[in-house]
């Protein structure tokens, strides 16, 4: 998000809103899956619906690069049915230990939405080193 200007910021801000909007997101868990900084307040949401940009932090670049690929990969899965990913997303998985996308995203931090994105995009999970 760093080469972004302001209002290329704030339109990718908007985007990423309305994803997790359309996924049934509270604005608190948005603040929470987002990174936001510590002290952040839930109603800010409603400020990044608007115009404001997202801060310019390496977190949050971090967890809107995944969660644009989630959003991705969830459209072609299921390019026919635009509510399918909302449904996919508040779904138990048994693959996430019968919690649903969502729940590993907000409550694992980063490395859920990482295992989220894997399960989803098999050409992101190719591209990951091996752990050790």
């Amino acid at each position: 998000m760093h080469e972004l200007n302001h209002e290329q910021r704030a339109e990718l801000t908007r985007a990423v809103i309305s994803i997790l909007d359309h996924w049934g997101l509270s604005a608190a868990e948005q603040v929470a899956i987002l990174a936001l900084p510590p002290g952040t307040r839930p109603g800010v949401i409603r400020q990044y619906r608007q115009n404001m940009a997202l801060p310019d932090d390496a977190q949050v670049a971090e967890r809107v690069e995944h969660l644009a690929g989630i959003a991705d990969a969830l459209r072609t899965s299921y390019p026919l049915n635009g509510a399918m990913d909302a449904m996919w997303m508040n779904t138990a998985n048994r693959r996430f230990d019968d919690r649903t996308p969502l729940e590993v995203m907000i409550n694992d931090g980063l490395s859920g939405v990482i295992e989220v994105r894997a399960h989803l995009d098999c050409t992101f999970d190719w591209s990951r080193p091996a752990l050790s």
